[in-house]
C-alpha cells in the first residue's frame, strides 16, 4: 500500500506543479484539464512461455500524454514496481522535457511489470517481441517513438525494432531510438544523458561563479547516467567523493578513481567492493559533504526526512523525479540551487531526437557533430529556463515548467485545440 501511495503521489507532484504554474501564467481551466490527462493509455497483457515450460502473463503499459508539438517520445522500462501511475507521471515529464529543450516532440512512456534480473535472455527477447506486437498499431516514427529506460538497452531496442518491422512489412529504423550503431543508432547516444548533465553543470557553474576544478561531486547511482556524468566531471578535475549502486555506496573525501570503481563494479558486481573508500549506504551520497550533488538513481530519493542534511550548494537531477515537493521547499529555503530533472537529464532525449533525424535522412553524423549539437541545445535550454526563472522570480524547476508549458500551450493554440 505504501509503495502505491508513493507512485500515486509522483503523478500528484506533476499535477501540483502544473496548477502552481497555471496560477503564475494565468492558464485557462480547460488548458489545465488537457495537460492533466493523457491523450491515450494502453494496457496490454503479454503471455510468455518461460524456460520451465509454464506461461506467465505480464502487464505492460504505454501512456501517450500529448502530441501537440510532434510525435510522442519516451522510453520503456522493465521493473517489478512498474505501474500505471508511475508510467503516467513519467509520460507527463517527457512531454515537459522535450518542450524545455525545444525539440519537436510530445511525451510518452512505457513499462512492463517484470523482474528482468530473474529472466533469461530468451524470456526477455520473447517479452520484448510480444510487447512490440501489442504496441505496433499505436506507435511509429510519426506517432510515438520508444527508447531504452530502466533495465532496457540497445539489444532490447533491436529486438523491438525487428518485430515491429515484421508487423508493418518494411524496415522502419526511426520507430525506436537507442539502437545499436549497426542498425541506425547514433554515435554519442550511450553517453548522452550523462554528457548533458555535465554540460548543464558547466553552464550552472558559470552563472553562479563556481569553479568545477576541485569541486566535490557526490553521485547517487552508478548506472549509465551516473557513470558518464562522473567521468566527465572527473576528467575536468572535479573530485567525485561518493557513488552508490543497489548494494550500497562508497565515500572518499579525497576523491574516487572513477575508472577503477567501474572496473571493480564490472568484476565484482558492486561499487562496495572498491577498497580505497569507506562503505556507506546507497542513500548516503545524498548527504555527504560536497559542493554538487547529482541524484542519478530512482525517483523520490531526497525527501523531507533527509533534505535538511543535504550539504551540497547545487543539485543537478540526473534521475527523474528524485526530489519530493516537501524536500524541494526545504532545499529552497536553504538556498540550494536545483537544476530540475526535465532540464538536467534531457541529453538522452536530445540525442534520441538526433538519431531519429539521422534515420529519416539516411545520413549519419560524427560523434563530434552530435556532441557539439547536444551542447548547443543544452546550453540554450539552460539559459532559457534561467531567464524565465529570473523574470518570474521563481526557482529553476518552476522556470522549467513555465518554459515547457508555454511552448506546449502555444502549439495547442496554433492547432486550434484551445
Amino acid at each position: 500500500m505504501g509503495e502505491f501511495q508513493i507512485q500515486q503521489s509522483f503523478f500528484d507532484q506533476y499535477l501540483g506543479k502544473l496548477r502552481h504554474v497555471a496560477e503564475i501564467i494565468d492558464l485557462a481551466p480547460e488548458v489545465v484539464e488537457i495537460l492533466s490527462k493523457p491523450k491515450r493509455t494502453i494496457i496490454v497483457s503479454i503471455p510468455v512461455r518461460m524456460d520451465n515450460g509454464k506461461t506467465r502473463v505480464f502487464t505492460a503499459y504505454r501512456v501517450q500524454f500529448n502530441d501537440a508539438r510532434g510525435p510522442m517520445k519516451g522510453g520503456f522500462r522493465y521493473h517489478p514496481d512498474v505501474n500505471l501511475d508511475e508510467v503516467k507521471a513519467l509520460a507527463a515529464l517527457m512531454m515537459l522535457k522535450t518542450a524545455v529543450v525545444n525539440i519537436p516532440y510530445g511525451g510518452s512512456k512505457g513499462g512492463v511489470k517484470c523482474n528482468p534480473k530473474e529472466m533469461s535472455r530468451r524470456e526477455l527477447e520473447v517479452l520484448t517481441r510480444e510487447y512490440a506486437k501489442a504496441l505496433a498499431p499505436f506507435i511509429g516514427p510519426d506517432i510515438d517513438i520508444p527508447a531504452p529506460d530502466v533495465n532496457t538497452d540497445a539489444q532490447v531496442m533491436a529486438w523491438f525494432l525487428d518485430e515491429y518491422n515484421k508487423v508493418v512489412g518494411k524496415v522502419v529504423p526511426g520507430v525506436v531510438t537507442g539502437k545499436p550503431l549497426g542498425i541506425g543508432g547514433s554515435r554519442g547516444r550511450g553517453e548522452a544523458t550523462g554528457r548533458g548533465v555535465f554540460f548543464i553543470g558547466l553552464e550552472a557553474a558559470s552563472k553562479l561563479n563556481v569553479s568545477l576544478k576541485d569541486a566535490r561531486v557526490s553521485i547517487q547511482g552508478f548506472g549509465n547516467v551516473a557513470f558518464n556524468a562522473a567521468k566527465f566531471f572527473y576528467e575536468l578535475g572535479s573530485k567525485i567523493v561518493a557513488v552508490s549502486d543497489s548494494k550500497g555506496g562508497i565515500y572518499n573525501p579525497d576523491g574516487l578513481n572513477i575508472y577503477k570503481v567501474m572496473e571493480v563494479k564490472r568484476k565484482e558486481g558492486s561499487v562496495t567492493k572498491y577498497s580505497e573508500a569507506e562503505i556507506i549506504s546507497r542513500e548516503d551520497p545524498l548527504t555527504v559533504d560536497c559542493d554538487i550533488l547529482i541524484p542519478a538513481a530512482l525517483e523520490w530519493q531526497i525527501t523531507e526526512k533527509n533534505a535538511g542534511n543535504v550539504k551540497a550548494k547545487m543539485i543537478i537531477e540526473g534521475a527523474n523525479g528524485p526530489t519530493t515537493p516537501e524536500a524541494d521547499k526545504i532545499l529552497s529555503e536553504k538556498g540550494v540551487f536545483i537544476v530540475p530533472d526535465i532540464l538536467a537529464n534531457a541529453g538522452g532525449v536530445v540525442v534520441s531526437y538526433f538519431e531519429w533525424v539521422q534515420n529519416r535522412m539516411g545520413y549519419y553524423w560524427s560523434e563530434k557533430e552530435v556532441d557539439d549539437k547536444l551542447k548547443t541545445i543544452m546550453v540554450n535550454a539552460f539559459n532559457d529556463v534561467y531567464e524565465v526563472s529570473n523574470k518570474y522570480n521563481v526557482d529553476m524547476r518552476t522556470g522549467a515548467y513555465i518554459t515547457s508549458i508555454n511552448r506546449i500551450v502555444g502549439a495547442m493554440k496554433s492547432l486550434g485545440w484551445i
